[in-house]
C-alpha cells in the first residue's frame, strides 16, 4: 500500500504497487458487463429470426439484471469466506459459462438460461470491482478510482451497441456471445496471475462477522420480476392477471422483508416515503428506470421490422443515448447548487418528452426524430442523476448514507428488471404473442411507449416533490 505523507498520498508510490494494477485489471469486469449489458439490443432481431420467442424479448433484460443483482449483493460477502482472487475466478468462470450457453442455445429458454449465469458473473464481477476500491485503497482516493470505474463504464456502454451491430452485419449474433466467453475464460486464468498473494479477506471473528446474506428477500424480488415477466407470455386474461398481481406482490414483499433486515439490508428505510427528500428521489429513480426500457429492447427490433434500418444504425442511435447522458454528466458537475433543483426537474421532464416522442419517431420511421428522442432520453438522466444521487444520500439518516449511495443503483437495476418484464407483457398483449411481423410491430410500437407515459408522469411530479424539500445538511 502506497505511504502517507503529512496526510496526503504518495501517488508516484502507488502506481508503484501492485494495488493499482491489480484495480485497473479488476475493472475490466465492469467493461465485460457493460458491454454484455447493452450489446444485446443490437444482436435481438437476428436472435429472434433464428430462435423464435419474440413474446419473451423482455425476458432477456429481466433475468439478466436478476443476476446481476443477485451477485452484486452476494460480492461483498463471498469476499469475506473466500479470497478476492477466488471470488473473481469464480465470477469469471459464471460469466463464461453464460456466455457458451447464450452461442450454443438451440431455442430461446435454454438461451434464456445462460443469461440468468450470465447476470450472476456480471453481477459478481461488478460487485468485486467496488468491493476492491474499499478493500486495497484508503478513502482518500476513492473518488477518483470510481471515476475510473465510470470512464470504463461509460466507453463500453457505448461500444456494446456498435460491436453487437457488427457481429451482426459481418459474422453472426452468436459470435459475439463466443467471444464474451473467451473473454470470461481469459479473465479467470488471469485473475490466478494478477491476484497471486492477494489474499484480502475480510477477518470472521468478533464484530468484523459479515451480515447475513438476504435470501429472503432476494427471493421474493426473483419471484415477482419473473411473475410479471410470465403474465406477458400466458394465454388467458385471468391467468395474466393472477401473475401480474402475484408479481406485484412479490415486490412488495422484497421491500418488506429488505426493510426489516437492519444488518443485511439493500435500501435505507423509509424507501419511499413521498414526504421525504429520500423517498421522493426513490420514486422518481424507481419510475423513470422502468419507464425507460422499451426503446433499448424494442427499438432495433421495431425499426428494422417496421422500416428495414440496419442494426447498425439503430447501434449508433443507442450509443448516442450513453453519449449524452456521459457528456452532460460532466457539463454539470460543477453547476452551482443553486441551479440544481431546476435541473433536476428540467432532467425528469427530458425523460417524458423522449418517452413521448419514441411513441411518435418510430412508427413514423423519422431517424432525426428518433435520434432526438435518445438524446433527450439519455441527456435526461445524465444532468439529473448526480444530483438526485446526493440529495438522496444526503437526506438518509447517517448511518444509512453508504446503503443509500448504493440502493439508487440498486433501485434503479430493479427499475429496469421489472421494466423489461412490463414492456414483455405491453409487447405481446399489443401483437408480439401472434408472432413478428409487419403489422403486429406497426401495432405494438406505439403502445411499447404510451403505455409507460403515466410513470414517466409520476417521475416528473416525484422530481418536483424532491427539489421542494427544504436542502439536507450535509
Amino acid at each position: 500500500m502506497a505511504e502517507f505523507q503529512s496526510g496526503r498520498l504518495d501517488w508516484a508510490a502507488l502506481r508503484r504497487s501492485s494495488d493499482l494494477a491489480r484495480f485497473c485489471f479488476i475493472s475490466l469486469g465492469v467493461m465485460l458487463h457493460a458491454t454484455n449489458e447493452t450489446m444485446l439490443a443490437t444482436v435481438m432481431p437476428a436472435l429472434v429470426r433464428d430462435l423464435s420467442g419474440v413474446e419473451m424479448i423482455g425476458w432477456s433484460l429481466s433475468i439478466y439484471e436478476l443476476g446481476a443483482i443477485t451477485a452484486g449483493a452476494a460480492a461483498g460477502r463471498m469476499i469475506s469466506y473466500l479470497s478476492l482472487r477466488s471470488t473473481m475466478v469464480l465470477a469469471a468462470l459464471l460469466y463464461a459459462l453464460g456466455a457458451a450457453i447464450c452461442a450454443l442455445s438451440p431455442s430461446m429458454p435454454l438461451f434464456l438460461l445462460g443469461r440468468v449465469i450470465e447476470g450472476l458473473g456480471c453481477g459478481g464481477l461488478m460487485g468485486l470491482a467496488f468491493v476492491s476500491v474499499e478493500r486495497l485503497f484508503p478513502s482518500m482516493v476513492w473518488p477518483q478510482l470510481f471515476a475510473i470505474i465510470s470512464v470504463v463504464w461509460g466507453v463500453s456502454a457505448f461500444s456494446g451497441p456498435l460491436l453487437g451491430a457488427l457481429f451482426v452485419e459481418h459474422f453472426s449474433w452468436r459470435a459475439a456471445f463466443v467471444l464474451f466467453a473467451g473473454a470470461g475464460l481469459a479473465m479467470a486464468c488471469a485473475s490466478l496471475i494478477i491476484l497471486r498473494g492477494a489474499a484480502l479477506r475480510i477477518g470472521l471473528a468478533g464484530e468484523d462477522i459479515p451480515p447475513p446474506f438476504p435470501v429472503l428477500s432476494l427471493a421474493a424480488l426473483a419471484t415477482g420480476v419473473v411473475m410479471i415477466a410470465a403474465a406477458g407470455v400466458v394465454h388467458g386474461v385471468l391467468a395474466a392477471t393472477m401473475l401480474f398481481a402475484l408479481g406485484i406482490t412479490g415486490l412488495v414483499l422484497f421491500f418488506r422483508l429488505d426493510a426489516r433486515n437492519a444488518r443485511s439490508r439493500l435500501f435505507p428505510s423509509k424507501l419511499f416515503d413521498w414526504h421525504r427528500p429520500l423517498g421522493a428521489g426513490m420514486i422518481m429513480v424507481g419510475s423513470l428506470s422502468i419507464a425507460t426500457c422499451s426503446f433499448f429492447i424494442y427499438g432495433p427490433i421495431l425499426l428494422t421490422s417496421l422500416h428495414g434500418i440496419s442494426v447498425l444504425t439503430t447501434g449508433y442511435i443507442i450509443a448516442a443515448e450513453s453519449i449524452a447522458w456521459s457528456v452532460l454528466s460532466i457539463a454539470v458537475a460543477n453547476l452551482r447548487a443553486a441551479n440544481e433543483r431546476l435541473v433536476i426537474v428540467a432532467g425528469a421532464v427530458m425523460i417524458a418528452a423522449g418517452i413521448a416522442g419514441f411513441a411518435y419517431a418510430v412508427p413514423a420511421g423519422s431517424l432525426p426524430l428518433i435520434l432526438f428522442c435518445a438524446l433527450l432520453q439519455g441527456g435526461g438522466f445524465g444532468i439529473a442523476w448526480p444530483f438526485v444521487t446526493r440529495m438522496v444520500v444526503t437526506a438518509a439518516p447517517e448511518d444509512e448514507r453508504t446503503v443509500a449511495s448504493s440502493g439508487v443503483s440498486a433501485l434503479q437495476r430493479i427499475g429496469y428488471a421489472t421494466g423489461a418484464a412490463l414492456c414483455g407483457i405491453v409487447a405481446n398483449e399489443a401483437g408480439f404473442s401472434k408472432g413478428l411481423s409487419t403489422d403486429t410491430a406497426a401495432h405494438v410500437a406505439p403502445w411499447l411507449f404510451l403505455a409507460f407515459l403515466p410513470l414517466a408522469a409520476l417521475g416528473v411530479v416525484a422530481a418536483v416533490k424532491l427539489v421542494r424539500h427544504p436542502a439536507p445538511a450535509v
